[in-house]
């Protein structure tokens, strides 16, 4: 059993450790999910917490969730997902697939929501307001990389959370802070699924729930953002003789309103967690923290060591700062990927922040100014990630690139700083009659820009080394510019 679910995890494109030697510590069972019967063929069903340890100096454990299914015989509609076969100890010898390909297994899942099932170790909690159809069935996305994604028709979804650690899911938390305060810009949260586990390797607390997954609405009319963004600029590359702003599929003011909706977000977060106020200490060990990751990359992309020197002192500018800074819950890995466009609006999906980081560190109160970083470097990439499959055009589509950045993060930076001068931001002390940025603002978005810009040049050279000019050219383009503003009278159409 422990060979077959080492081969399985190792394989799977959710398994964070690629490349890492690791050995299957410890399994632990959850009860199972079905009733015993096994009526007319149909499997038996549980979620099993696999412990895995990591041979290499780093060393560590992490624990991953592995939903199976158990036959008694061979099913050749689920090869792709076969995952072995054994003598389990309760039901003998099975043969034993990843339950979320099987529509038979995941039809359990709803029956739990929909019956809120409880027990010692395995809760599902529901919100109140939506009837769970419970003749829907379901469809795995294959997109997916650090999650499992499962569509029950075109009712609902399910995220299941295939890294799992104790504590509440920011993604699960800030759903249901959103959710409940009524909010347009996410999709709704239903309910989430919690395991009570002890002594398990790998994970820091008995005392916290692990949670496995969350049910949500499923936005069926929604566009992927990036998408729409890269739509966008190939309009405008096919549009030689127009400017970004007279071309039909003109994303700007689409950039406005999600930027509306981002600071609305932001401002429900907010007034449903904790905020605070940090001076000069917090604002020196942020650039500190920036410095040292700017210095492990260095080691990795060593050309970053030319603008080594301009990206410490702007580092350094954030801890000499005077005005006190907010800080609060934010997404904390925002960016196109991350938005759907519905006939209602812009939705605001994955509050989980970056998988990689540690659960601590993904609920740490943190400027808004971080998320917005976050898109505006998105920006760029949507533009250049199409000027790099052009074969030809040169300077002028590297022109008609930079101009779509410019007028789409302008935009952008003008909702955000509008919406924010309308509700007077209590952490803002600039001037409240102003469109643009104060001093204090900009270089604080200067410094998380570029921190995110260094981040993705380490994640390019280890990922994608061909896009690993993308942000060492905006790095070399924003260390000769200041940061955008929101004085261009461009943007229309909101």
């Amino acid at each position: 059993m422990t060979d077959a679910l080492h081969t399985f995890i190792g394989s799977a494109r959710w398994f964070g450790g690629k490349g890492r030697d690791f050995s299957v510590a410890e399994v632990r069972r959850l009860p199972w999910l079905d009733d015993g019967s096994e009526r007319d063929g149909a499997p038996r069903v549980r979620i099993e917490l696999v412990a895995v340890s990591y041979a290499d100096a780093a060393g560590g454990t992490e624990v991953y969730q592995v939903p199976l299914a158990y036959y008694r015989e061979l099913q050749e509609r689920l090869d792709h997902a076969f995952v072995g076969d054994w003598d389990d100890e309760e039901i003998g010898h099975r043969y034993v697939y990843d339950a979320l390909h099987d529509r038979v297994a995941t039809h359990l899942w709803l029956e739990g929501f929909a019956e809120e099932r409880s027990s010692d170790s395995l809760v599902f909690h529901r919100l109140p307001g939506h009837e769970i159809d419970l003749e829907s069935r379901s469809a795995l996305f294959s997109g997916e990389q650090s999650n499992s994604t499962l569509m029950f028709g075109e009712d609902c979804l399910m995220k299941v959370f295939r890294k799992v650690t104790a504590g509440r899911n920011p993604d699960i938390e800030i759903h249901e802070a959103l959710t409940k305060a009524e909010s347009g810009h996410v999709a709704a949260l239903y309910g989430w699924i919690d395991a009570h586990v002890e002594g398990l390797p790998g994970v820091d607390s008995t005392e916290e729930p692990i949670q496995l997954a969350m049910l949500q609405q499923f936005l069926r009319t929604a566009s992927d953002g990036w998408d729409l963004a890269l739509a966008s600029v190939r309009d405008l590359f096919a549009e030689a003789d127009l400017h970004a702003s007279e071309v039909g599929g003109d994303f700007a003011s689409e950039s406005y309103r999600l930027c509306i909706a981002t600071a609305e977000v932001h401002e429900v977060l907010a007034s449903h967690f904790p905020t605070e106020i940090v001076g000069t200490d917090r604002l020196q060990a942020l650039a500190s923290r920036m410095r040292d990751r700017l210095d492990a990359a260095v080691e990795v992309v060593p050309r970053l060591g030319e603008q080594a020197d301009a990206l410490r002192k702007s580092f350094a500018a954030i801890g000499e700062l005077t005005q006190p800074v907010l800080i609060q819950r934010i997404h904390g890995d925002l960016h196109l990927g991350q938005t759907l466009r519905t006939v209602k609006g812009w939705k605001i999906v994955d509050f989980e922040g970056e998988p990689a980081k540690p659960l601590a560190e993904r609920v740490r109160p943190d400027s808004p100014w971080r998320d917005v970083a976050g898109m505006l470097r998105s920006f760029d990439y949507a533009a250049h990630a199409v000027e790099a499959d052009v074969e030809e055009g040169g300077r002028q589509i590297a022109y008609r690139a930079l101009e779509w950045v410019e007028r789409n993060q302008t935009a952008f930076l003008a909702g955000y700083s509008e919406s924010r001068r309308d509700r007077g931001d209590p952490g803002d002390p600039g001037d409240r009659e102003s469109r643009g940025l104060s001093p204090e603002e900009v270089t604080l978005l200067r410094a998380y820009v570029l921190d995110k810009a260094v981040y993705e040049t380490v994640y390019e050279a280890r990922n994608r080394p061909s896009w690993v000019g993308i942000p060492l050219t905006a790095v070399e383009r924003l260390l000769q510019t200041s940061a955008p503003t929101t004085e261009s009278s461009e943007v229309t159409d909101r």
